[in-house]
């Protein structure tokens, strides 16, 4: 991997672009302020120097759209056809400068955001990774973010008077999912209606079975997995996407349970694939044989409109479903 450097410049005061959070000019993105979040939750602004670093625009990359592997096929008139697009992990390079007053203050700064960084490579109790979290705010406080893992660049300059005050790095930030989120989710509330006396005041019938077909709009670039909660009472849940002709149910008789009662609750999470029973602990019952294999299809949101039917047999007062996902794009 090519060695990648970043220039020495002196701080920028407070109220120039890149001071005190002002909003920087990105490439690929336009006037914009940063803000990394770790594995631990802990927020660093990026394009804020009184923090003790700032961001060095003109050497940021990776913004734009995701880079894609196309599979063809050979045509036997010459050319070729399109049969699959993938989509390919990006990298980000993030330039920073890190100053202090004196040399410590400055080692202070420079260890506390290489450990920030680099964390996202540690094992956590559950001997997994957890990314880090990279976050575009446009001046009209609409905002993209994107799971990172520190890759490389946290060496400084390595030149004579570099690393005694201050000391410039170009951080790669590798991304397995090469798509942009938006920070606001996308929720529909769907709940059973007011259920009516069939003989008061006419013989009347009210539906237990169809909670209803809803239009779904995925404002994105890209498929979105959304996560469903149920809330009983019902007996057969079944979720259908009539656009692309996908669907799955989930019967609590498959587990022994029987009909959900008024109130409780499952999560089913589409990628990756999650059924839980919400019994009051952290993780949940397990419910994935709940699901109507094999014929079950965990579907995602294709972009723009889809038509979507939500249907509980058994279902009456209290019965609901949300549906929540986040926008997906191919840029900042």
């Amino acid at each position: 991997m090519p060695l990648i450097t970043a220039p020495v410049v002196d701080p920028p005061d407070p109220g120039t672009p890149g001071g005190g959070g002002t909003p920087i000019p990105l490439p690929e993105v336009g006037n914009a302020t940063a803000f990394y979040t770790d594995p631990t939750g802990t927020v660093w602004p990026l394009s804020q120097s009184s923090a003790g670093w700032f961001t060095l625009a003109d050497g940021v990359s990776g913004l734009g759209a995701a880079a894609y592997t196309l599979t063809t096929d050979a045509q036997p008139r010459g050319g070729a056809r399109l049969r699959h697009a993938q989509p390919q992990p990006r990298t980000i390079i993030w330039p920073l400068y890190v100053y202090g007053g004196n040399h410590l203050q400055y080692l202070e700064r420079w260890r506390a955001l290489a450990t920030a960084f680099t964390r996202t490579l540690r094992r956590g109790r559950d001997k997994r990774r957890t990314p880090g979290t990279l976050t575009i705010v446009r001046p009209d406080g609409t905002s993209r973010s994107v799971k990172v893992f520190y890759q490389a660049g946290f060496e400084g300059q390595g030149k004579a008077g570099s690393g005694i005050i201050s000391d410039a790095v170009a951080l790669a930030l590798w991304c397995e999912d090469p798509y942009w989120t938006d920070s606001e989710a996308v929720t529909v509330h769907r709940e059973t209606g007011a259920l009516v006396d069939f003989l008061d005041p006419y013989p009347s019938v009210s539906s237990s079975q169809v909670l209803g077909e809803t239009v779904v709009d995925n404002p994105g670039d890209a498929v979105v997995w959304p996560e469903w909660t149920i809330t009983g009472p019902a007996s057969l849940i079944t979720f259908t996407n009539e656009t692309t002709g996908e669907a799955f149910a989930l019967d609590p008789e498959a587990v022994g349970h029987g009909p959900l009662a008024t109130g409780e609750q499952v999560t089913v999470r589409t990628d990756p694939g999650q059924v839980r029973l919400q019994d009051g602990t952290p993780d949940g019952v397990n419910w994935s044989g709940a699901l109507n294999w094999p014929e079950a299809v965990l579907w995602g949101l294709e972009p723009g409109e889809n038509l979507v039917t939500f249907q509980l047999d058994g279902s009456g007062p209290g019965s609901a479903v949300d549906l929540t996902f986040h926008a997906r794009h191919e840029t900042a």
